[in-house]
C-alpha cells in the first residue's frame, strides 16, 4: 500500500508541477497578447512608490473611483500593485520611474512654478524606459507658459496629473500670446489622471473684440496644445476656462483623447473645446465638451477623425472648418461623428468653408446623434464669413463631397432645421440623408429645409425635405 501511495503521490506532485509551468507560461504571456502599449491603463506602480509617499495617502480613493470609470466605460478594474509592479518589472526589467514636481520646487502657493515643471519634465525626458511626471492632488500649482518638448530617450512617458494647473493672469507673460501648456514632439506620450487645467479666461475674454468690438482683434492664448506628437493619448483630465481654444491637436498621428471633461460659459469668446489641425488618425470619445465656440473643430489637412459619444452644449457644435480662409487650400477627408447628444447648441453638425479657397472636404458621416433645441441642427454653409465687414462673392470654393447624415433626431430651436447653402461654381455633390427626423420646437410641428446648390439624395423617412 505504501508503493502504491508513493506513486500516486509521485504521479499527483507532478501533475501539479506540470499545471505550475502552464500556468506561468500562460500568464506571462497574457500581457504580450491584450496589452495596447504604450496605452496601458493598468500600469500604476508609482501609485504606491514610498518615494512618492505625499501622494499615497490619497490613493486608496482614486484607485476606488478609476476602477468604478473603468467599469462604467468598459475597461477591466486595474490589477493589484504587486501584479503591477511584477507586469512593468517583466517588460522592462526594471521598475520605472516617478519624478515629482514638488521634488524639484514646485511650491502650489501661488507663485510661479513653470521652473520646478520644467525640471521634473527634462529628467523624466531624459530618462530611459517608462517614466512618469507627478503632479500631487489636493495642490493647485500656477504656471507661466511653458514648453514640454521631446524628443524624449523614454519609451512611455506618463504626465499624471491628479492635483489642479492654474494660468498666471498677468498677460505681460505670454510671449506670442498663442500658447500657454505645449507638449511638442513627444511620442509615446499620456496625459491622465482627473486633474484640473484652468486657464483663467476671466482675464482674457473682456480684452476679445467679439465682446467689446471697440478693442483691437488679438490673439489669446490656447490652453494645451500637442504639436507633432505621435501615438498620444490624453484621458480623463477636466480643461475649464481656457483663454481662447481649450486643446489642440497638431500635426500629430495616432491620438486618443477620452473621457475629457472641457467647460466654459457659454459666452466665453472663441473658445472651441477640441481642435484638430494637420493630425491623422485621431480618436475624440465619451467626452462632455460645454463651451462658447465649437465644442470640436475639425480643419485643413486632419484625416481619419472619430468623434463618438459626445455630448455638447452650451457651444456652437461640431464643426469641419473653417477650410479655405484667405484664399487658402484645404483638406479634411473620412470623417465619422457618431453618438453625439447636442444641447441648446447654435449649431448641430456643420461644414463651412470660406469663398475663394481651393481643395476639397470630403468622405464625412454624421449618424446616431440626437438634438435638443438646436437653433441649426444641419448645416453646410460655403459662403462662410466671420468678419464685421462683408466678404467679397468669389468663384472659388473648397469642394464639399461625399456626406451623409443617417439616423439624426430631435428639435430645431428656429422653424429652419435644414440648410445647405452651396456655391454657385462648385456645388455641393454626393450629399445623402437617412433617416432624418427634424421637429420646429417653437411651433411644434415639422421643420423647413432650406436648399441652394446641392445634390441631394434621400432614403428612408427624411423630415424636413429640400424643396
Amino acid at each position: 500500500m505504501k508503493r502504491i501511495h508513493h506513486t500516486h503521490t509521485h504521479t499527483h506532485n507532478k501533475m501539479k508541477e506540470t499545471i505550475t509551468i502552464l500556468l506561468t507560461i500562460l500568464l506571462t504571456s497574457i500581457p504580450s497578447c491584450f496589452s495596447s502599449y504604450p496605452f496601458d491603463h493598468r500600469d500604476e506602480p508609482f501609485m504606491f512608490s514610498n518615494a512618492f509617499y505625499e501622494t499615497n495617502h490619497l490613493h486608496g480613493h482614486h484607485i476606488t473611483r478609476n476602477s468604478h470609470m473603468q467599469n462604467l466605460h468598459g475597461y477591466a478594474p486595474a490589477p493589484s500593485p504587486r501584479a503591477r509592479n511584477s507586469h512593468k518589472q517583466n517588460r522592462h526589467g526594471r521598475p520605472p520611474k516617478a519624478f515629482n514636481v514638488n521634488n524639484f520646487g514646485a511650491k502650489a502657493n501661488g507663485n510661479d512654478d513653470s521652473g520646478a515643471f520644467m525640471k521634473a519634465w527634462e529628467a523624466a525626458c531624459s530618462s530611459t524606459g517608462t517614466v512618469y511626471v507627478v503632479v500631487p492632488k489636493n495642490r493647485a500649482y500656477r504656471l507661466k507658459p511653458v514648453k514640454f518638448s521631446g524628443p524624449c530617450e523614454s519609451s512611455l512617458i506618463v504626465f499624471k496629473l491628479y492635483g489642479n494647473i492654474e494660468a498666471w493672469k498677468k498677460s505681460s507673460a505670454y510671449g506670442d500670446r498663442r500658447h500657454w501648456i505645449v507638449f511638442e514632439a513627444v511620442d509615446n506620450l499620456r496625459v491622465e489622471g482627473g486633474g484640473r487645467i484652468d486657464g483663467n479666461g476671466k482675464v482674457w475674454w473682456p480684452k476679445s473684440c467679439k465682446i467689446n468690438p471697440q478693442l483691437p482683434c488679438l490673439r489669446a492664448p490656447t490652453a494645451v496644445t500637442f504639436v507633432g506628437c505621435n501615438n498620444l493619448m490624453v484621458s480623463n483630465i477636466r480643461l475649464e476656462n481656457a483663454q481662447q481654444m481649450h486643446m489642440t491637436f497638431q500635426d500629430c498621428e495616432n491620438v486618443k483623447a477620452l473621457h475629457l471633461m472641457v467647460t466654459s460659459p457659454g459666452n466665453s469668446p472663441n473658445t472651441d473645446g477640441l481642435h484638430v489641425t494637420g493630425t491623422r488618425n485621431i480618436l475624440i470619445q465619451d467626452s462632455i465638451i460645454r463651451t462658447g465656440d465649437d465644442c470640436i473643430s475639425i480643419v485643413s489637412g486632419s484625416e481619419n477623425v472619430r468623434a463618438t459619444g459626445i455630448t455638447c452644449g452650451p457651444g456652437h457644435g461640431i464643426s469641419i472648418g473653417s477650410l479655405g480662409e484667405g484664399n487658402s487650400e484645404a483638406y479634411v477627408s473620412n470623417v465619422l461623428v457618431n453618438k453625439a447628444t447636442l444641447i441648446g447648441t447654435t449649431n448641430g453638425v456643420r461644414i463651412k468653408t470660406w469663398q475663394g479657397g481651393h481643395g476639397v472636404a470630403k468622405n464625412i458621416i454624421f449618424q446616431d446623434i440626437i438634438m435638443k433645441n438646436v437653433t441649426n441642427p444641419i448645416i453646410i454653409n460655403q459662403d462662410y464669413c466671420d468678419r464685421v465687414e462683408s466678404c467679397p462673392e468669389q468663384k472659388s470654393a473648397v469642394q464639399v463631397s461625399n456626406v451623409l447624415y443617417k439616423n439624426i433626431q430631435g428639435t430645431s430651436s428656429r422653424p429652419i432645421a435644414v440648410k445647405f447653402e452651396c456655391s454657385k461654381s462648385i456645388p455641393c455633390r454626393g450629399i445623402s440623408m437617412q433617416n432624418v427626423r427634424l421637429f420646429d420646437q417653437t411651433r411644434q410641428d415639422v421643420s423647413k429645409a432650406s436648399c441652394s446648390n446641392v445634390r441631394l439624395d434621400t432614403r428612408g423617412h427624411v423630415s424636413p425635405l429640400c424643396t
